[in-house]
């Protein structure tokens, strides 16, 4: 049975929302239409995995965590039903009483709900870039939890981790779960952990991190292009998100899905490929693809128990230890600073 939330010491609240979901902020790096642009006019055309979340966008991933193939998610609710009171006791051991959870990519905030009530937060924060989608998991959480202190924050958070004053500053765990450090190239995930780690920029105290595991080549190609064909709409529905950004003219009829395992470089790839030849327009900008051409919109890197140990252990993490599952598809991780 899980513990009460307790909420003594804190008082009713209503969901608190800051968005940061705009264009550049200073020092956080190009904005949308100038990353999107700078992309698709590439030699080889890419767009961030995070143009996928949009609000149909996160609605077509949540039915992707319902599918067979997806193992992920399902994988790793199991291990945290068997870890909750470890990672409890792991804080304690920090001396970390009622973090701020701060819940990267929050999505539904549906992880960060059964976690609650084991580690007793005193203040939880959901960080999606999909905006109206967060208000509305973050509403939820609020009606299960009345008197938890909760800031929504609409943000990019890859562009960098200026939390506002709003945030509590002690005892700040962060929540990654998912595996989505993966979309990260292994360098830029370093520098990411390191930005959680440090004091100016998340201050954390540590760190609860997902990460997918690798296995053989067709589970995972299976896990990201699935019978029903819901990962195929989730991809294309990237093109409907550019569209509204940056005004261009993609239509989705004309590309396909695909999805394949580089073995060489540990990754999944998702990539969409022009079926025709034909031409995308954008103010200031037009782009021809031929027939067969792709653009390359996620990277999913697949760890193993000891890469992500020494990964966070050099990010300036230290007592990392992790659970994982009978199979060993995904592991759980605590990092302490």
């Amino acid at each position: 049975m899980n513990p009460p939330l307790n909420t003594s010491a804190l008082s009713p609240a209503s969901p608190q929302f800051i968005n940061r979901d705009t264009d550049a902020l200073p020092g956080q790096g190009p904005g949308p239409v100038q990353e999107l642009s700078e992309g698709l006019m590439a030699v080889d055309a890419s767009v961030s995995p995070k143009y996928f979340y949009n609000a149909l966008g996160s609605r077509l991933f949540e039915a992707i965590t319902g599918l067979s193939e997806y193992y992920p998610t399902r994988t790793e609710a199991g291990i945290f039903e068997t870890c909750h009171a470890h990672l409890a006791r792991a804080l304690a051991e920090r001396g970390i009483q009622r973090p701020c959870l701060i819940d990267l990519g929050a999505g539904n905030c549906a992880k960060a709900m059964a976690l609650i009530p084991h580690l007793q937060p005193r203040q939880y924060v959901p960080v999606d870039i999909s905006v109206d989608f967060l208000k509305d998991a973050a509403a939820q959480v609020q009606s299960c939890f009345p008197a938890l202190d909760i800031v929504g924050l609409g943000m990019d958070f890859s562009a960098g981790l200026a939390l506002p004053a709003a945030v509590q500053a002690e005892d700040r765990v962060f929540f990654y779960p998912g595996s989505s450090l993966g979309n990260f190239q292994p360098a830029q995930a370093l520098q990411f952990l390191q930005h959680i780690a440090d004091p100016a920029q998340g201050h954390a105290r540590g760190l609860v991190l997902g990460i997918d595991l690798v296995k053989d080549k067709a589970t995972l190609e299976a896990a990201y292009d699935d019978a029903l064909g819901v990962t195929a709409a989730f991809n294309k529905n990237l093109l409907l998100n550019v569209n509204q950004l940056i005004q261009s003219d993609f239509d989705v009829r004309q590309w396909r899905h695909v999805a394949l395992f580089d073995a060489a470089q540990s990754r999944i790839e998702m990539h969409l490929e022009a079926t025709q030849a034909l031409s995308v327009q954008w103010p200031g900008h037009t782009r021809r693809f031929e027939a067969g051409e792709r653009i390359h919109t996620e990277s999913s890197y697949k760890y193993t128990p000891d890469g992500m140990t020494a990964l966070l252990k050099q990010a300036g993490f230290s007592q990392v230890r992790h659970w994982s599952d009978p199979k060993n598809w995904f592991a759980v991780f605590w990092a302490s600073v």
